[in-house]
């Protein structure tokens, strides 16, 4: 240990990242305490790593990361997340940001301060690479351009923020690639909530938690799109075909038009929706590069709809994985698996069910024959938790179909998975 350099010492205690950590760390010896104070790259106060945050007064708590920040020189990465049992004085807080801005990279912060912190205007035209801002309010963002020149991540959870300034801010940042909105508090300037959004750099794109009647999203070089849990009633991404990986988890939109950028997708993964299945297959059928396909827990909006099996086969002949588990009706299912076209290179299969009947069985050995290069096939349950003798009937003889079945695929490896 004599021997290392203080730069790689550096290098180890920015790996602790806690705060408390480093500090007892770099108690070892002389030479870990320089390593502290003129190579640690980055620091963390997180009160839910360390409970002994809590019991201490604010003013106490304040102190103590003045004082383990002061110490150090050219911190690159700095996350202060405190729990909202503190409300800390801007004036300290501004402190720490000075401090350290002229060297951060990557700024994690969650602290609720009075009267509020205005971190566009102290940590903008710096060398700032990647933010993270938490119940935070974020208001009056000037249109400067690259009032974040070097910014390439941007995550916004649970901030108060307009759609005007939302999007003067995604315009500040000329470099940005990655962008996450979670539960955004939007400031209404009419009844209609709209928000639209251009970023010619942007790659990826996570919203989770937002309510809104109008969404566009204009993104030239998009390649990852994941929507979770937002109510919208109109989305429209405006692109130049890049997008390569699309889900939705649990969404409900009413109308839906990714079309324009929909050529270049790899992986379509669908979870808890409502969809018109026709207007789906249109707004996916020009990727002739698709890869894998998830439809889960999918909810048609007319009762008598399916999802056509042969167009899937016809429309997407580089499709490696398919997922399917939607409720099976005898007439539609028959329907859905008309035609003869053969999924020649699906190797792994995921088949579920809400329901468990004949028709599943049927609907299992059908795919099973229509995939002639099939590897794994994965088979996803629910058992009730109170079952009848009819119930464990009907599973016993479920299971035992299948069993009889793969015996004619013993090339496949098969699992189940029951909840």
């Amino acid at each position: 240990m004599d021997y290392l350099p203080v730069e790689v010492i550096g290098n180890i205690l920015s790996r602790l990242g806690g705060a408390r950590d480093v500090v007892i760390a770099s108690a070892t010896c002389r030479k870990w305490r320089e390593a502290y104070r003129k190579h640690l790259q980055s620091l963390t106060f997180n009160s839910a790593d360390w409970p002994f945050y809590r019991d201490l007064t604010t003013n106490r708590l304040e102190i103590l990361i003045t004082q383990t920040i002061f110490q150090t020189t050219g911190l690159q990465g700095l996350s202060i997340v405190m729990d909202d049992a503190n409300k800390f004085s801007a004036g300290t807080v501004i402190a720490w940001l000075m401090y350290t801005r002229d060297t951060l990279r990557r700024l994690s912060y969650n602290v609720r301060t009075t009267p509020n912190v205005n971190i566009l205007e102290i940590c903008g035209r710096q060398k700032l690479e990647d933010l993270v801002l938490a119940h935070n309010s974020i208001t009056g963002v000037e249109p400067s351009f690259q009032r974040f020149p070097c910014l390439r991540s941007l995550s916004l959870s649970y901030v108060s923020i307009s759609a005007l300034d939302l999007n003067l801010l995604l315009s500040a940042c000329p470099m940005i690639e990655s962008l996450e909105l979670v539960s955004l508090e939007i400031a209404m300037s009419d009844a209609q909530v709209t928000i639209e959004l251009s970023s010619p750099t942007l790659k990826s794109v996570y919203f989770d938690g937002i309510s809104l009647d109008k969404f566009i999203l204009e993104a030239d070089s998009i390649e990852f799109l994941h929507m979770k849990d937002c109510v919208l009633e109109l989305f429209e991404l405006i692109g130049n075909g890049t997008l390569k990986h699309f889900k939705l988890d649990d969404v409900s939109v009413i109308h839906l038009d990714i079309m324009e950028t929909s050529e270049s997708l790899e992986v379509v993964d669908v979870n808890h929706f409502t969809m018109v299945w026709p207007k789906f297959y249109q707004m996916i059928s020009r990727s002739q590069k698709l890869r894998k396909l998830r439809l889960w827990d999918v909810v048609f909006d007319d009762d008598d709809e399916i999802i056509d099996l042969e167009s899937i086969a016809a429309g997407f002949s580089q499709l490696t994985h398919l997922s399917l588990s939607y409720d099976l009706k005898d007439g539609a299912a028959h329907y859905s698996l008309q035609g003869t076209t053969q999924l020649v290179n699906v190797t792994v299969l995921e088949l579920g069910w809400t329901v468990i009947n004949d028709v599943f069985s049927i609907w299992v050995e059908e795919l099973l024959r229509r995939c002639p290069n099939l590897k794994k096939l994965v088979i996803y349950g629910v058992v009730s938790e109170t079952k009848t003798q009819g119930d464990c009937q009907i599973l016993a003889t479920f299971t035992w179909s299948i069993v009889q079945l793969m015996r004619k695929y013993i090339h496949v490896e098969v699992q189940f998975e029951y909840e």
